[in-house]
């Protein structure tokens, strides 16, 4: 009955934070509205082998992530939640690989299932776990070669090693297709201190080719098919999408090699007092505890290869909090007879939220001391929000203080303000350049009317694309990811619209219709625009702005 009882309690707690607030946020561009976007044009065109992006090839990702937010569009329809399920549905697949390899590794109910609860709240996991991105798929299927490595290793008979190394290979497959060849790099080095100190390179080239053989089989349908549709782009692929950006001196986001040590603490909380203490007993029991060698090198060996990367994002990371949630787990059950550094992670949760609620209150609202703060004068409703969002946490910390920390799992709720009221309390300044959809619902009736719509911003463009319904989505000025697919095949050409061009394209364009031009300004304030003819109208919010232009006979 109490199983039964706590079994009830994750249900409801999972659902509160990963399935409730999804549907309620709007789509935060580019990244949000441009996967919406690419699942969307795929399902209409019903063509699964070439990515396509407001109607031009899109190559900077393989297909597989696509296909899950696919699937999803297809069972819960044209809404924000089926955007996001995507992400939310392999971040709960991702958790309970993390339950049964700890249970695995240690045989210990109570370590597996705190391990997938603190996978599912870690801040980073629960931050990237609920928005749609690819880096919850690609995790989902790093998280399940790593246990499928291990499956094999432990395997007792050989045809259970040769099952374990053919999912291996299976998963690492599915991550190619999700995110490119990373998928193969990150499980090696992974793997490599754990197979050096146990000696196991017979086994690995023995079984090895399997998982090549099965990687191969599972990727090569797709390869053959893309590569015959587009022979163009495994050359883009591979050359622009992996070398440039992690290598060469252009790639993109560089940031320096310390870049990830910040991402990794504060992606702990609301656990990240016990990450000093599971990191240094993991390196002193390393010897000792096969597994917890195996689970130190999944953490440090992809966190090494990124930082050394040129380029980087806080998301390349998520992989790595698989094996750090189990290390945390065990950390803190070992420490529930001496629970010192439980109460310290209380405490450090009572003073995150707290400070963060004063910094709402004291700097960010419109009466603090900013000289720009972020909240209008109309926003104080979403200021109480955000208060009490970052008070809960501090609330839910405290408590787990109390009668010596015997609460201490209970911090799992801390992220249920914010997972609750961070839909209505994002202000009007950050919805009003990000969030595409809002500004979409004040400016429709103009969009409908119009048979062509130009976007300065390919992020906008997405937007307003899955908001109407339609991928004949003009880019006017900045090709921006786009500009492979723009220049390089001829029969995207009028899906782009110089600035020097503009004038006269508007003047031939606006006889067969309405026109709008979306742009995304750098500030909140109107530029002159010299560089447009007149429009009809001007809609102006935020950083979005519509120049509307009537047909013309």
């Amino acid at each position: 009955m109490k199983s039964a009882q706590y079994s009830l309690v994750l249900l409801l707690g999972f659902a509160l934070l990963y399935l409730l607030p999804l549907e309620f946020r709007t789509l935060w561009q580019p990244d949000e509205t441009r996967y919406a976007e690419i699942s969307r044009e795929m399902l209409s065109a019903g063509n699964w082998i070439v990515p396509h992006f407001l109607d031009v090839r899109y190559f900077e990702k393989p297909v597989a992530g696509y296909w899950i937010n696919n699937l999803s569009q297809m069972i819960f329809g044209h809404n924000n939640f089926s955007v996001r399920f995507g992400a939310v549905f392999s971040t709960t697949l991702s958790a309970l690989m993390v339950a049964w390899l700890a249970f695995r590794l240690w045989r210990d109910k109570t370590v597996a299932v705190l391990s997938g609860v603190m996978f599912l709240t870690c801040l980073l996991v629960y931050g990237v776990g609920t928005y749609a991105v690819l880096d919850p798929m690609i995790t989902l299927w790093l998280v399940a070669a790593m246990c499928s490595f291990w499956l094999g290793t432990n395997a007792q008979t050989r045809a259970g090693k040769a099952g374990g190394y053919i999912l291996l290979g299976l998963a690492c497959g599915m991550g190619v297709m999700t995110k490119g060849f990373l998928a193969l790099a990150v499980p090696v080095l992974g793997v490599l201190p754990w197979v050096i100190a146990q000696k196991r390179w017979k086994e690995v080239l023995l079984f090895g080719p399997l998982a090549v053989i099965s990687a191969t089989l599972i990727t090569l349908p797709w390869a053959l098919a893309i590569a015959k549709a587009e022979p163009t782009f495994w050359h883009y692929f591979f050359w622009v999408e992996h070398i440039q950006r992690f290598a060469e001196n252009d790639a993109q986001h560089k940031a320096p090699f310390w870049y990830y040590i910040p991402f990794l603490i504060a992606g702990c909380l609301p656990w990240v007092a016990l990450l000093p203490g599971a990191l240094k007993r993991s390196w002193n029991e390393r010897h000792i505890e096969s597994g917890t060698l195996y689970l130190l090198g999944w953490v440090v060996m992809p966190l090494l290869f990124f930082s050394i990367a040129k380029g980087k994002l806080p998301t390349y990371i998520l992989p790595c909090f698989a094996p750090l949630a189990i290390l945390l787990a065990l950390h803190a059950t070992q420490l529930a007879a001496t629970p010192r550094t439980l109460k310290v992670n209380g405490w450090i949760n009572t003073v995150f939220g707290a400070v963060c609620a004063l910094i709402v209150l004291l700097v960010l609202a419109p009466w603090g001391i900013s000289k720009h703060p972020i909240y209008a004068s109309h926003e104080v409703l979403k200021v109480i929000q955000a208060s009490i969002a970052f008070l809960v946490w501090a609330l839910v910390g405290y408590l787990t203080t109390r009668n010596n920390a015997r609460l201490w799992q209970w911090a799992a709720l801390c992220p249920l303000g914010i997972a609750l009221l961070v839909g209505g309390m994002i202000p009007d300044k950050v919805v009003y350049s990000k969030h595409p959809q809002a500004f979409v619902d004040l400016v429709r009736p103009e969009l409908e009317s119009s048979r062509y719509i130009l976007a300065d911003s390919v992020g906008v463009g997405a937007g307003i694309a899955w908001e109407m319904k339609r991928s004949d989505i003009t880019l006017y000025a900045k090709p921006g990811e786009l500009d492979y697919g723009l220049t390089t095949f001829a029969d995207a050409k009028d899906n782009f619209v110089s600035r020097d061009d503009f004038a006269s394209w508007l003047a031939l364009h606006r006889k067969e219709g309405n026109v709008s031009l979306v742009k995304l300004l750098s500030k909140d304030s109107v530029p002159e625009d010299s560089d447009v003819p007149t429009p009809d109208k001007v809609y102006h919010k935020g950083r979005f702005l519509l120049f509307f232009y009537e047909k013309t006979p």
